[in-house]
């Protein structure tokens, strides 16, 4: 998520998504969750390993396993949930030993499992939500995530380009605002509401629908200063350069991240 005040009109933003947005549509529309969802989502999880890694300059020797575990791991916990905390455990075991036989010497491990492990937590283990939310919720519930998210992130950066004038975290993010970030809530309000009445979700009312997004919204927001923080620490802008006008992938699905499994304890405990 981008809330922060620049010049000039990125034309590629909206270039990726007017592409991107009609095909992810028909694609979790109409296409059956297993395989395609899960693939989607396993390929998300792979590519925004390799990102994250890579940012912080893991040798590939780390890179290439730790992204085969996380895969594995994400499949594994997205087909059997109730081996979440399995999971877990087994995947931070198998980088700890990973590291444990691949050096001979204990010097720099801290530094090397470090964003093994952050990595494997942050994007293996957020992402799954979205599969279970969308297993035990429906695929009404994706849309309303990624819409919400989505009209938040871009409120957010066009808000914050044109309007924003107050820091909102300087230390971890100096470019983005308090107003990019009133944008956010308000964009994830209107996209919740939006797509309530579009795929008319049974049970929820516009106000709940609004309640929801404006959270949504401020999962959008910790979910970018969440990645910023990581940007930050590992010296880089972008954690890549895979989509035009919008850095890397996981630049893109920071909000993703948070909100996802915000949006699952809402539907499970609300």
């Amino acid at each position: 998520m981008s809330v922060r005040a620049a010049s000039g009109f990125n034309w590629k933003r909206i270039v990726v998504a007017a592409v991107t947005l009609p095909v992810l549509w028909v694609y979790l529309y109409y296409l059956p969750p297993m395989p395609y969802f899960l693939a989607f989502l396993t390929v998300v999880c792979v590519l925004s390993l390799n990102e994250f890694y890579r940012m912080y300059g893991l040798r590939n020797r780390f890179i290439i396993p730790g992204v085969l575990i996380g895969g594995i791991i994400f499949y594994t916990i997205c087909r059997h949930p109730e081996f979440l905390l399995e999971g877990i455990c087994i995947g931070f075991f198998a980088l700890m030993v990973l590291r444990l036989f691949d050096e001979r010497t204990p010097e720099g491990s801290m530094s090397e499992l470090g964003p093994l492990s952050a990595g494997f937590l942050y994007i293996t283990v957020l992402l799954s939500f979205q599969w279970v939310l969308r297993i035990t919720a429906g695929v009404e519930y994706i849309f309303l995530l990624y819409a919400s998210v989505w009209i938040a992130d871009s409120m957010a950066y066009y808000i914050g380009k044109y309007l924003g004038k107050n820091k909102l975290y300087p230390s971890v993010s100096p470019n983005k605002t308090m107003e990019g970030a009133a944008g956010s809530l308000l964009g994830g309000s209107g996209g919740a509401v939006l797509i309530t009445k579009v795929l008319n979700i049974q049970g929820l009312s516009a106000s709940g629908a609004a309640a929801i997004g404006v959270t949504l919204g401020c999962a959008t927001i910790l979910g970018d200063l969440i990645e910023s923080m990581f940007k930050r620490d590992a010296g880089v802008k972008d954690s890549g350069s895979l989509i035009p006008g919008h850095g890397g992938l996981l630049d893109k699905i920071d909000g993703f991240l948070v909100a996802g499994p915000v949006l699952y304890f809402i539907v499970r405990y609300f």
